[in-house]
């Protein structure tokens, strides 16, 4: 499954989930990560996090949706927002029409510097259950109609 994960500045919570499914997703899924506004660089904090956790960091970036609205971009299976404005957003036609899912979680960029550690840590926390209550169905055989229940079901279990 190709999976795109959109937020607003794409540099804290769309680069979390993105590699968080990556690595839980042991080759059954492939993310990307995306931004309506890219800020244009990955938030320092999501760095030292991700490398901590001992996540492949080399190719994190911030960048813009429109890489995956092209011909030559992969399709794209579903994709998930992680904030509420990029959820309230139009969205470029993707092709294939994915589904869609929106896992609505604080922005920890939004926090005191003070507090970073504790804020994306909650924020990777929160993504991670969402990650692993994805990789926890059969999505590969389940009915499209079946999948999205879940997939709406992770996201209100917040």
């Amino acid at each position: 499954m190709n999976i795109l994960v959109l937020c607003t500045g794409n540099s804290a919570r769309s680069i979390l989930l993105e590699s968080i499914l990556n690595i839980f997703g042991a080759g059954r899924v492939h993310a990307w990560s995306a931004g309506s506004k890219p800020t244009g660089k990955v938030h320092p904090q999501s760095l030292k996090l991700l490398g901590d956790l001992r996540h492949d960091i080399s190719s994190a970036r911030s960048k813009s949706w429109d890489e995956f609205a092209t011909d030559s971009a992969p399709v794209m299976d579903l994709v998930i927002t992680v904030c509420g404005s990029a959820a309230g957003e139009t969205c470029p036609v993707w092709p294939g029409t994915p589904m869609r899912a929106h896992w609505g979680v604080d922005d920890p960029a939004a926090a005191d510097s003070a507090n970073w550690d504790s804020a994306f840590a909650t924020a990777y926390q929160q993504l991670e259950r969402c990650a692993r209550a994805l990789l926890a169905v059969d999505f590969e055989t389940m009915e499209r109609d079946a999948l999205q229940s879940a997939l709406n079901r992770i996201g209100q279990n917040l």
